[in-house]
């Protein structure tokens, strides 16, 4: 009965934004951590931000600066805010629910960053 349902991938320009949502059922959102993650075909599957349920926050270091996770317990929703984009960002970008042993996982939205 857990969902997670990534919304607001696409196509965009390098240098373009976009804003990526994960809205998340069955769980009770405020005691887990949420994560984005990021896969590229061929490629190992990256860890892109955190957020916990005290709104620490971690970045890999290809994406400070540039990229900002928030969470908003009241809608049950992690976003990803991705500016300046580049095409090393491409991926297909999948939430992540962590509160146990085994996270939970959305089905993945596609980013593009293509001129």
């Amino acid at each position: 009965q857990v969902q997670l349902v990534e919304s607001g991938g696409g196509l965009v320009q390098p240098g373009g934004s976009l804003r990526l949502s994960c809205a998340v059922s069955g769980i009770i959102f405020g005691l887990y951590t949420m994560a984005w993650y990021r896969q590229v075909p061929g490629k190992q599957r990256e860890l892109v931000a955190t957020i916990t349920r005290d709104d620490a926050i971690f970045y890999t270091n290809s994406v400070k600066g540039r990229f900002t996770i928030s969470r908003d317990n009241a809608k049950n929703t992690v976003y990803l805010q991705m500016n300046s984009l580049k095409p090393e960002d491409t991926a297909v970008y999948y939430c992540s629910a962590v509160g146990g042993q085994n996270p939970y996982w959305g089905q993945g939205t596609q980013v593009t960053v293509s001129s």
